[in-house]
C-alpha cells in the first residue's frame, strides 16, 4: 500500500478512525519507503522496524477497540540521531561515539511521542554533533537531495527532510542551532518550524546552548501544528523549558492571515545576495499573503549581520562538545568541525560575553520591530541546493556554512519562532522556501501563515521524482 506513504499524519489518523486502513499497514509501506531510499539517499543511520511493526500492532488493537493513546497513535515519526531515543543508539554522527551502552532513556521530545502512541521508524542522519549546514559526516556518509542526488539535503537534520520529502515517515524531529531544520526543508521541499526557545523541552542540554531548538519537520503546517500539541508538553529535565501554552496550535490554524501586519525584506536591506529565482518566488508567497488579507509592507529589520557572534557562540559549543576528546579520537573528527573547535577553545570568557551582548542587543531590536509588524517574511535561504559533500557551494568564496545561511542563524540568536514554507521551484526544479518568523511565543502566528498559504496552494513542492 505504498500510497499510504503520500498521506499526511493527519489524514493518516483520519483513515484509521474510519478504518480505511491500519497503523500496521502505514507502518509497513513506511518502512518499505524507507528501506527503498535509503541506498541513493541517505537518509538513516538505523531504521527500528521490529520496534515500529510492535507499536503499530498495539496501535492497530487500540483503534479497533475504538480507544486510540494520545493524539498520534500509530503516526510513522522519524528521530534526528541527535535526540536520545530508548532502545537505539545515538551516535550523533560521530565515529567517537560508541554504540555500546544501556540507551534506555528518552529524549523530552521523544517521550511525548512515545506517550502519544507514535511509530518510531528509525534515526535519521546529522553531521558530525551537528555542526554544520549540510549533512554529512565520518561516521554515516553524505545525505543527498530529493529532487536530485548530486546536491546536498541541507543539515543539520538533512536526513529528517529527505525522509519527510520521500515518504519516509510524514513527521520527523530535527534540532536547529542555526538553520538545521529549515535550511534542509527549504533545500527538501518541505515543511519546517524552529519555535520559540524553550517550546519543545530538550535534554540533554545542547553543548551550543540557547541557540539549539528542537522543531517539527513535515509535509505541511497542520501536521506541524499537531506535532507541536505533542512534543511542546513541559518536561522538569529542562529546567529552561516554558509552561504549556493556553490554547491548541491546531485550533490556532483557522484564523488565517487577514489583518495580520507583515513586513516583507527581500535581502535584508540589502545584505544578501539572492538569486532571482528565489527571490521571484518568495515575492509570489508575498503576493499571495496580502491577497489573503495580510498587509504587507516591504521594509527591512534594524538587522545587522550578528555572524561573528554566532561564530563565538557556536565555535564555543563545538569545543565544549569535543573537550574531552584525547588526539586520537580528535583524528576522526570531520576535519572543518575540528578547525572550528580549535577556534572556539581560543575565545575567552569576555569574547563569550561580547558575543552575548551582541545577541541580546538584537533580540531588543528584534522586538521592537515586532511592536510594529506581526510577521517577517524573508526567503529562508539566497540560494538552492548545492553539490553534495561539500560545506559551502563550489566558487562561492564562503569559508564556512554561516556564509550562505544568512537568513537563519540570526533567529535562533533571538530566539523567536521561524519556519519555511515551500513556494516553488528553480529553473532546475530544485526547491525555494520562504521564512516567516514572529516575535518570541507567537508560534502561533506562523503556523497560522503557514497553513493559510497550504490552503491557498500558494505552499506546496514539487514532489520528488519516485516518491
Amino acid at each position: 500500500m505504498t500510497e499510504l506513504t503520500e498521506l499526511t499524519a493527519v489524514r493518516l489518523l483520519d483513515g484509521y478512525r474510519k478504518g480505511e486502513f491500519s497503523p500496521v499497514e502505514a507502518a509497513r509501506a513506511t518502512l518499505e519507503r524507507a528501506e527503498a531510499i535509503q541506498p541513493e539517499v541517505n537518509a538513516f543511520v538505523r531504521l527500528t522496524a521490529e520496534d515500529a511493526l510492535r507499536r503499530a500492532r498495539e496501535s492497530e488493537e487500540r483503534w479497533r477497540r475504538g480507544a486510540p493513546d494520545g493524539l498520534l497513535d500509530g503516526v510513522p515519526v522519524t528521530v534526528k540521531d541527535i535526540l536520545l531515543l530508548r532502545g537505539a543508539p545515538t551516535l550523533r554522527g560521530s565515529r567517537t561515539v560508541g554504540p555500546e551502552g544501556r540507551w534506555d532513556e528518552d529524549a523530552p521530545s521523544v517521550a511525548r511521542l512515545r506517550e502519544h502512541g507514535a511509530v518510531f521508524l528509525g534515526k535519521t542522519t546529522t553531521p558530525e554533533f551537528g555542526w554544520k549546514g549540510v549533512t554529512d559526516s565520518p561516521a554515516s556518509g553524505v545525505t543527498r537531495n530529493p529532487y536530485d542526488l548530486t546536491r546536498t539535503a541541507g543539515g543539520s537534520s538533512g536526513g529528517a527532510a529527505a525522509a519527510v520529502a520521500l515518504g519516509a515517515g510524514p513527521l520527523a524531529l530535527g534540532t536547529d542551532g542555526g538553520g538545521s531544520v529549515r535550511i534542509p526543508a527549504a533545500f527538501c521541499g518541505i515543511f519546517a518550524l524552529k519555535p520559540t526557545y524553550g517550546r519543545v523541552p530538550l535534554y540533554p542540554a545542547s553543548a551550543f546552548g540557547t541557540l539549539a531548538h528542537v522543531g517539527p519537520m513535515t509535509r505541511d503546517a497542520a501536521d506541524a501544528a499537531l506535532l507541536m500539541d505533542v512534543i511542546g508538553g513541559p518536561d522538569s529535565r529542562d529546567w529552561s523549558g516554558l509552561p504549556p501554552t493556553a490554547t491548541a496550535f491546531t485550533g490556532a490554524l483557522a484564523a488565517g492571515v487577514r489583518g495580520l501586519r507583515v513586513a516583507y525584506s527581500p535581502s535584508l536591506g540589502g545584505q544578501v545576495a539572492v538569486r532571482p529565482a528565489v527571490a521571484a518566488a518568495v515575492r509570489r508567497g508575498v503576493q499571495r499573503l496580502a491577497e489573503l488579507g495580510a498587509y504587507v509592507e516591504e521594509t527591512d529589520p534594524d538587522l545587522t549581520d550578528p555572524v561573528e557572534a554566532f561564530h563565538t557562540l557556536w565555535f564555543s559549543g563545538a569545543a565544549r562538545v569535543t573537550q574531552r576528546l584525547g588526539p586520537e579520537q580528535r583524528a576522526l573528527l570531520d576535519a572543518g568541525l575540528r578547525e572550528i573547535c580549535a577556534r572556539g577553545a581560543r575565545y575567552t570568557a569576555l569574547d563569550y560575553l561580547a558575543a552575548v551582548d551582541v545577541r541580546m542587543d538584537l533580540g531588543r531590536r528584534m522586538g521592537r520591530f515586532h511592536d510594529t509588524y506581526d510577521l517577517l517574511v524573508t526567503p529562508t535561504l539566497p540560494i538552492t541546493a548545492f553539490e553534495a559533500g561539500a560545506e559551502v557551494p563550489k566558487g562561492s568564496g564562503h569559508r564556512r556554512w554561516t556564509g550562505w545561511t544568512p537568513f537563519t542563524y540570526p533567529f535562533n540568536m533571538t530566539q523567536q519562532p521561524a519556519a519555511t514554507v515551500p513556494v516553488g521551484t528553480d529553473g532546475d526544479g530544485l526547491p525555494i522556501g520562504m521564512q516567516l518568523v514572529a516575535a518570541r511565543h507567537r508560534d502561533d502566528l506562523v503556523l497560522r501563515a503557514a497553513h493559510a498559504l497550504y490552503e491557498a496552494g500558494a505552499a506546496a513542492g514539487v514532489r520528488p521524482a519516485g516518491s
